[in-house]
């Protein structure tokens, strides 16, 4: 069994409805942090991992997020004719060679379980990875090339993972692992999805970033609805622990922002320019000047 990953799945059928009225019009993994879009950051991560091949799992009203990563003929035309060669190598990453990307409907919004089983046909007989746009992960080596480097030594399953505080574990998907695991990777006993206040096994929560085998396609055949009445991922990978395959937890080192949520995506917005040499000495000097006043 080879454990290289080379595709990847991008779950995106979302209505984004926490973002409206914007997503009205815009699909929320379009929106900008700083001056990328969200997926920017997943394609750049995924590239920097190895990925070749990505495939999109969309819905209806997904168009401009197709039109992304086309070819922009007259605004290339333009800018070579007013020497911008710095905008057009930035133009340049956020294009998609012909027959690498793939899109894929989920017509029915029965779950990221459901969204992943879209994409079955186009598996075949290889791992896969699965990364969710929303959680954008802030990491000197990005998060999903720490995993893949990992994985390529195990194999099976792998799910990115970190500790998360008690009152927030039924909003997640949460690792049972052993008391006395050490290390990035941890073998895992169970896995349960938004369990109830005071039921979960540990704070250990599954984030988006998962490494899958290929038979995850048919325990999601075989997984019936789970927690708010979707076809839950984590219900086919908590499956996988009896196969054997193994099922582990990646300790990623990162910072996770919730970008599905309005205070995540101006926390992230606020640290990405604060990275950015250009954009530091104005946004922290006037974050320092409005401080006294919060």
């Amino acid at each position: 069994m080879q454990n290289k990953v080379t595709k990847a799945i991008f779950p995106v059928a979302g209505l984004g409805t926490r973002f409206l009225p914007a997503t009205k019009s815009v699909p929320k993994e379009i929106m900008t942090l700083v001056d990328r879009p969200l997926v920017q950051y997943a394609i750049d991560e995924a590239r920097a991992a190895g990925i070749e091949d990505f495939i999109f799992v969309t819905s209806r009203g997904k168009d401009a997020l197709e039109d992304y990563f086309d070819r922009a003929p007259n605004l290339e035309a333009e800018l070579v004719a007013k020497g911008k060669t710095e905008l057009l190598d930035i133009l340049e990453k956020t294009n998609m060679g012909s027959g690498q990307i793939a899109y894929l409907r989920q017509h029915k919004a029965l779950g990221l379980g459901h969204a992943v089983w879209c994409a079955r046909r186009l598996i075949g007989n290889e791992p896969v990875a699965v990364m969710l746009p929303d959680d954008v992960i802030a990491a000197e080596k990005p998060c999903l090339q720490q995993m893949v480097e990992a994985y390529a030594d195990i194999g099976g399953n792998m799910v990115a993972a970190m500790e998360v505080p008690d009152e927030q574990t039924s909003s997640f998907g949460i690792l049972d692992v052993a008391k006395d695991a050490k290390g990035p990777v941890l073998p895992v006993k169970s896995m349960v999805e938004k369990p109830a206040k005071g039921t979960e096994p540990s704070n250990l929560a599954v984030i988006g970033r998962y490494i899958l085998a290929p038979e995850i396609m048919g325990q999601l055949d075989n997984v019936g609805k789970g927690a708010g009445g979707e076809i839950q991922l984590t219900d086919a990978i908590a499956a996988e622990i009896a196969s054997p395959r193994p099922v582990t937890g990646f300790c990623f080192e990162g910072t996770r922002f919730d970008c599905g949520s309005k205070a995540g995506f101006l926390q992230a917005t606020v640290a990405f320019a604060l990275d950015r040499p250009e954009l530091r000495d104005d946004l922290a000097g006037y974050l320092k000047q409005i401080a006294p006043t919060l």
